[in-house]
């Protein structure tokens, strides 16, 4: 529990928080909005693994920022039953723990969806064996009704933090019982999986509905936050992954769901491989569900084949295997093999994407353990971003542009500091540009002289609060050249 600065005026912006800005996935537009609730729209798949019970307790304390769909157990090449299974009941200890601190998390925003809306929507899927989509299950039907409703038309979130069986199974039963409705459901259809746990991406999913070009993230960056997450975390972030800081700020004195948690022993951070499915749906302003190449904190991904978005290989020819991306070919996971003849340079900038968020996801982290005990006052709240100019702007080479975050507030009445910079992974723009008064609220930036049309720069707005833990939030301005 932490106490802040108490402010006689306070002003509670969380459900704008939850909501503002908020772009989905869209195949056409990728700007598809409802006027009743603009939260995305998930359904998680999971296998029960050991990094699965950790990555639901922080699920959990996100639940508020989605529109929670379904919760369904499933298989992978790892877990079925008989085989390392957890049990099909293995959330259920979890969602004891979340009801029991949920009384406090609802002071801190009404979003968050009660233990029993939680436990309606937990469903056991396909899990009998490795690969299994031959039975109808009552998650495969969860996922077919939600496909199905044409009353909402958001496009839907579907990960796969184990295999994606139950999916598959899903999408078989729509071809095989509404055959017409296809397309139409494809349009909903967002995919993140974490590797291919299992053979039915290549063997059903993509044969039969690659035609509609779903959107389909599929994830091998997130070893920055696996098991492996000491091989991959530069120094100065390794510090949030250790027991010092997991015990001072998630585990201890922070209510049952925070307990819950499966550090190791001496309290270090154990893994969370499947939190990226969810991270990169958090709207922290970086704008990542408009396209998975602009990255945010679920990593940044590359178009390599359909509609298909895979980690950037930072080796030049690199190609991409024509079938599955797992465990076996996986570039960043066989770098931490022994005997890789990757370099550490190369491992620094592959998994780049997910560990240079570590500092403002872990304290973010930290800050929704305090939610679980603390008031609204002796907590801290991210502040809310906005920018006075357009988030999309077009500019010609020379041309001097405004930026200003003069409408950016903070609901808890910290001070915030300010910093822009260039994103230059996301750019198409090769060369640097120049921003004056990067840590100012107004900054501006010169487009170079030698930038082509149709190429973009991307500036961040990064603002933090003076809070503790300090709390992160971006906004993007994506720069095209005329």
């Amino acid at each position: 529990m932490r106490n802040t600065k108490l402010r006689s005026f306070r002003v509670c912006l969380w459900g704008w928080i939850g909501c503002a800005g908020l772009l989905f996935g869209c195949n056409k537009t990728d700007k598809v909005m409802m006027e009743d609730d603009n939260r995305t729209r998930v359904i998680v798949t999971s296998d029960g693994e050991i990094d699965d019970e950790c990555s639901l307790v922080r699920f959990l304390l996100y639940s508020n920022e989605w529109d929670i769909e379904g919760i369904i157990t499933s298989s992978s090449q790892y877990h079925w039953h008989g085989h390392k299974w957890a049990g099909d009941d293995w959330m259920e200890p979890t969602l004891k723990a979340y009801a029991e601190v949920y009384p406090n998390l609802i002071k801190h925003d009404k979003n968050y969806p009660s233990p029993e809306y939680l436990r309606q929507h937990t469903y056991l899927g396909n899990v009998e064996t490795e690969g299994e989509m031959d039975s109808i299950t009552a998650g495969s039907q969860r996922i077919v009704e939600v496909l199905l409703d044409e009353t909402d038309k958001r496009p839907v979130w579907i990960q796969a933090w184990g295999g994606t069986n139950t999916i598959a199974r899903a999408l078989k039963t729509i071809e095989e019982n509404h055959a017409d409705k296809m397309e139409q459901v494809a349009e909903k259809l967002r995919f993140f999986f974490i590797w291919e746990q299992d053979s039915t991406y290549q063997a059903y999913i993509r044969p039969h509905w690659g035609k509609y070009n779903i959107k389909t993230v599929i994830s091998d960056q997130f070893e920055a936050i696996a098991y492996r997450w000491k091989m991959v975390q530069p120094e100065e972030m390794s510090k949030y992954y250790e027991g010092e800081w997991m015990n001072e700020n998630i585990l201890k004195n922070h209510g049952a769901l925070c307990s819950s948690y499966k550090a190791h022993e001496n309290g270090d951070f154990r893994s969370e491989g499947d939190s990226p499915a969810f991270l990169h749906t958090i709207n922290v302003g970086l704008r990542n569900l408009e396209n998975p190449s602009w990255g945010g904190w679920g990593g940044r991904y590359v178009l390599v084949r359909e509609n298909t978005w895979l980690d950037p290989v930072p080796v030049e020819g690199y190609e991409y295997p024509e079938g599955r991306w797992y465990g076996s070919n996986g570039w960043g996971r066989c770098s931490l093999r022994p005997g890789s003849t990757s370099t550490e340079e190369q491992r620094k900038t592959y998994f780049k994407p997910m560990w240079r968020w570590s500092k403002a996801m872990q304290n973010d982290f930290a800050s929704r353990a305090d939610w679980c005990v603390s008031e609204y006052e002796d907590a801290n709240h991210p502040p809310v971003v906005k920018l006075v100019n357009e988030l999309d702007i077009q500019a010609s080479p020379g041309e001097s542009i405004k930026l200003s975050a003069e409408g950016t507030t903070d609901p808890d009445g910290n001070r915030l500091s300010f910093l822009w910079w260039q994103y230059t992974e996301a750019d198409s723009y090769e060369g640097i540009v120049e921003i004056q008064n990067d840590r100012q609220v107004q900054a501006s930036v010169v487009i170079p002289k030698d930038a082509e049309s149709g190429e973009t720069i991307h500036i961040i707005c990064e603002v933090t609060d003076d809070g503790v833990p300090a709390l992160t939030r971006y906004q993007r301005v994506v720069i095209t050249v005329k």
